[in-house]
């Protein structure tokens, strides 16, 4: 069995922090789940350009208001404490915080752990190999 508390992830490298967010990793592809999931705070004010091209990813908030933005069709959808949304297309979109918004994200295949995204909008995949500072 795992066991992890968000107050362990913090100040560790399970604790990733980039202008727009800050991601706590609290499973990762070494505990063999099969996933990643993580508890991620978007800042407010933050709009944040996305497409997961290697990964799949569904997203459950938890706090706070904004909206994502499906690029393709413009469709803009209020996001809200108790909505979840999953990129199940790859879909390219844009996640605008109107307040902090507590997310509980959850990725396929599972995150290594320092993964930002990359000017592309996606998160690379890693192996052990390439991990170390992927964050920077």
């Amino acid at each position: 069995m795992i066991v992890r508390r968000l107050a362990e992830a913090r100040g560790t490298s399970r604790e990733i922090v980039t202008p727009n967010w800050t991601s706590h990793r609290l499973l990762l592809r070494d505990d063999g789940m099969g996933f990643s999931m993580h508890d991620t705070l978007i800042r407010a004010g933050t709009a944040t350009e996305m497409q997961y091209l290697n990964h799949l990813e569904s997203v459950y908030c938890v706090g706070g208001k904004g909206e994502i933005e499906v690029v393709a069709t413009g469709e803009r959808i209020a996001i809200e404490d108790g909505t979840l949304y999953a990129l199940d297309q790859h879909d390219e979109h844009v996640l605008r915080a109107e307040t902090d918004m507590r997310m509980i994200c959850v990725f396929n295949p599972p995150l290594v752990g320092p993964e930002v995204h990359g000017e592309d909008g996606a998160y690379p995949i890693l192996d052990d190999a390439k991990s170390e500072g992927a964050a920077s």
